[in-house]
């Protein structure tokens, strides 16, 4: 298995990043406006990103002191069975987001692909929990073919 690993540091408070990833509401603000679900361990979330498609996951774990957890169950097969981890601390006058998209069966081309967009989008969560406006789908970053 391999997984995808990014770290970023927000000047936000755990409590803004913590809603901004736990709920539909702030994921639509920095990842997808396209974002639907319940905030509740074992809900659903489905993440839509027009004629690209998209992602469904179940959320595995929401932990107001730092932890969420999800698991794909629907969307491309590569990522499929995958889970995202998002772990938050304090450092300062920063919270620190270590992200892990695990269990993914092989590096094929399409994990990196989405390891350089899993950075986009998280520079886009930082820009949403610091000055309240990210860019999340449709108006993130292109950075090839594939969107």
């Amino acid at each position: 298995m391999v997984d995808i690993l990014h770290r970023i540091g927000a000047v936000a408070s755990l409590d803004d990043v913590y809603r901004a990833i736990a709920t539909p509401e702030g994921i639509a603000g920095w990842w997808t406006t396209d974002t639907t679900g319940k905030s509740e361990v074992g809900g659903r979330l489905a993440f839509r990103f027009g004629d690209v498609g998209g992602f469904d996951m179940e959320i595995l774990e929401l932990d107001p002191a730092g932890r969420v957890r999800w698991r794909v169950t629907d969307g491309p097969a590569e990522w499929i069975g995958t889970e995202i981890d998002w772990s938050l601390s304090r450092r300062d006058e920063y919270t620190i987001v270590l992200f892990k998209h695990e269990g993914w069966r092989e590096p094929v081309e399409f994990m990196h692909h989405c390891s350089t967009k899993w950075a986009i989008f998280l520079m886009s969560l930082k820009e949403f929990v610091e000055t309240g406006r990210g860019r999340p789908a449709p108006d993130d970053v292109r950075i090839s073919d594939w969107h």
